[in-house]
């Protein structure tokens, strides 16, 4: 095994848009730094880090995957995201143990919704970014367009260092605008880019200069020596603009823009060289915080010290029902051998350490150990999450959690067969140790499983993954409301259950006020017996009887909340008379009362905050008033973007997501959550009340 000063390690993800190339562009990395010997393709299913079978079977990611490669003295470890809607959470989780990120836009889409939302998550983790831009061997592929659409969205100090020589079918080769140098790749026949370094043509001179003007002026602006010596005129040496470019690409002043095709394996290698020369190792970015577990406060950890105790954050779990799970990590401190002790500072246990793999994709190669700045891979660790801590014992730390937003959709799932039922438990523990995104849970009022995404593809994939690994087939369906009803008045009724059958027979006997409360204060039951006309010892089980029965409720038997029971008078029998007797006598009291109050059928209200491009406002606000939706407000959201707050039902929002991903092209945004109950509208009440009959005559 080759150890690799932490100087020469880079750690990187490629993150962007669905569809921009990030997977084709690890390829192209790896065939050029002779990892593999062929170039894998999407459409033929043989990439590295597409390995998963839904992947190939999509022609998407759906995973992040790691791979790493060699390159002149350093090792890179390759972060692959993905980059679709649904599935664009991995990539956070990806960001948060990478020291840099290559945001890959497409040369003919340009900069699109997830593009901007992968750059966010860069922002929050406080990453150097530099985009490159590819497909440029496509038609209608436009360097100019999408590096001014980059400028645009993400600001001025995102600059070309590149140029592209040709466009579309004749793309054959990339100007350096650090050298001011063009290189041609030039295919030999074993598929492999010869690299022909020559001037820049002369027809495309002047646009180099020009660009090259605007990249000093860019960079110079953050060096106070620099920018004195270009204002006043004097030529800038290539070592000065690269030592100043270094240093602002480390700070988050300059996000440089390089260009190329994977498919086409043009600029991949001038890629890879400046990775390995203006990508920051982990000894220069900052300390890292953490909570010290042992002192109980915020700590700064120094990063890649391989003296100091160990330290390392889980980013991935992988569950395989036969092998056991495989737990990826990133080292930030010290080292972890194999056969060693690691402590899980999340969950408080501690594991021995069997192998350590490195991974290329699917495969593992067994190392030694893993030290500061690296990424490694550990099977058949005991209670392990993702977002888990790793560190040693004597030095016990967390590092904070990814916060993942809430999941917009939902589904109800139960085992097809059910003697199945504890192969569907373990999936979802299982699922819910490497999807952190994912949530189920059982709804207490249905009684249903429910699981959460991200979107109707996550929970596709997620439902799918849980019957192909584990072997239980699973039954889905819309989720049920859980409806509510209550009264609207005060009414007086009587309960009496009296049976004689020889013997000892049964009495109980009370009259009870039924009355509304207001929403959200649930269940009183006042005792008003004066007298002893029914016993202490009996009460209780009035009160008993009248909570049994608002569990299925007499307008379409859901639950009733918001009432007070008064009892106030009643009678008893001093042989006959029994707690159960009392108990039924509370029951067909309440059954009586309820129907004489003005019963009504109340629905689950949740407030709704979308977030969108002001052009699209007009259409969200018809589209939630078609919903039954109340708008409550609307804010200034920055970046030329609105909140809008409203109140809708529960039951039209179950395909929410789908409906604003239309709307606005993937450019909304929303969160929810539970408001209150009130009451469904007569028309719709009925269709509800109609439905809930016909299913319990099926069920009787």
């Amino acid at each position: 095994m080759i150890k690799y000063d932490v100087e020469k390690v880079r750690t990187f993800a490629l993150v962007g848009h669905g569809d921009s190339g990030k997977t084709s562009l690890t390829e192209a990395m790896l065939f050029d730094a002779q990892m593999t010997t062929r170039l894998g393709k999407i459409e033929q299913g043989n990439t590295i880090t597409d390995y998963d079978p839904k992947e190939i079977k999509r022609g998407i990611s759906i995973n992040s995957s790691l791979a790493y490669l060699n390159w002149k003295d350093s090792i890179y470890y390759i972060i692959d995201t993905p980059g679709y809607l649904d599935f664009i959470i991995d990539a956070k989780s990806s960001l948060q143990v990478v020291d840099c990120a290559i945001i890959v836009v497409c040369g003919v889409s340009g900069v699109e919704v997830q593009t901007e939302k992968v750059w966010e998550y860069s922002e929050e983790f406080k990453l150097p970014r530099v985009f490159f831009v590819n497909k440029l061997d496509r038609e209608r592929a436009d360097f100019d367009r999408v590096s001014a659409s980059i400028r645009e969205n993400f600001g001025q100090n995102a600059v070309p260092v590149q140029l592209p020589i040709g466009t579309e079918e004749n793309f054959q080769g990339i100007i350096d605008l650090l050298k001011m140098k063009a290189y041609y790749f030039l295919a030999d026949k074993d598929g492999k880019n010869k690299v022909e370094e020559k001037d820049i043509p002369d027809d495309l001179l002047d646009k180099a200069k020009k660009y090259h003007q605007m990249m000093m002026e860019t960079v110079a602006e953050f060096d106070d020596e620099l920018l004195m010596k270009y204002l006043d005129g004097e030529e800038l040496t290539q070592e000065e603009i690269a030592k100043c470019l270094k240093g602002a690409i480390l700070a988050r002043k300059v996000f440089p823009i390089l260009c190329g095709s994977a498919t086409k394996n043009i600029g991949i290698e001038l890629l890879l060289e400046f990775i390995r020369e203006y990508f920051p190792n982990p000894i220069e970015l900052p300390d890292i915080s953490a909570r010290d577990l042992k002192e109980q406060k915020d700590i700064q950890v120094k990063r890649a010290l391989d003296n100091a105790p160990f330290t390392a954050l889980v980013f991935k779990t992988i569950t395989d029902p036969y092998v056991g799970n495989l737990t990826y990590f990133r080292v930030f401190s010290g080292e972890l051998s194999a056969d060693a002790q690691v402590y899980n500072s999340s969950q408080d246990i501690e594991n021995k350490v069997g192998k350590i793999f490195r991974m290329q994709g699917k495969d593992q190669t067994p190392i030694s150990k893993v030290s500061a700045g690296e990424i490694g891979a550990i099977a058949k660790l005991k209670k392990i999450n993702t977002g888990d801590t790793l560190c040693d014992k004597e030095f016990p730390i967390v590092f904070p959690k990814v916060e993942y937003p809430e999941p917009i959709m939902r589904l109800a799932i139960s085992p097809k067969s059910k003697g199945d039922e504890d192969k569907l438990s373990i999936a979802i523990n299982r699922i819910q140790e490497e999807e952190p995104s994912i949530k189920i849970y059982r709804d207490e009022d249905t009684g249903q499983t429910i699981i959460a995404g991200m979107g109707e593809s996550h929970l596709d994939v997620v439902i799918e993954t849980m019957e192909t690994k584990f072997g239980v087939e699973i039954e889905k369906s819309t989720p049920k409301i859980g409806y509510k009803e209550t009264i609207r008045k005060k009414v007086q009724a009587e309960g009496k259950y009296k049976r004689q059958s020889g013997g000892r027979g049964q009495y109980g006997h009370c009259f009870v006020e039924f009355e509304p409360l207001e929403r959200g204060k649930g269940f009183e039951f006042v005792d008003k017996i004066v007298g002893g006309v029914i016993p202490k010892q009996y009460r209780p089980a009035v009160e008993k009887g009248i909570v049994e029965a608002m569990k299925n409720g007499v307008v379409a038997g859901y639950p009733t909340i918001d009432i007070r029971a008064t009892l106030y008078d009643g009678s008893y029998h001093t042989v006959d008379s029994s707690e159960m007797a009392f108990k039924v006598a509370g029951s067909l009291a309440f059954k009586k009362g309820a129907a004489m109050a003005d019963p009504i059928l109340l629905e689950p209200i949740y407030d709704l905050e979308v977030i969108v491009p002001k052009e699209y406002m007009g259409d969200i606000i018809g589209d939630l008033n078609s919903k039954r939706g109340r708008i409550m407000g609307m804010d200034e959201a920055g970046k030329g973007k609105q909140n809008i707050k409203a109140q809708v039902p529960l039951a039209e929002m179950f395909r929410y997501s789908i409906d604003l991903r239309s709307i606005t092209q993937g450019r909304g945004t929303f969160t929810m959550r539970f408001s209150h109950y009130e009451e469904v509208p007569p028309q719709i009440a009925q269709e509800i009340i109609e439905k809930a009959k016909k299913e319990n005559d099926s069920e009787s």
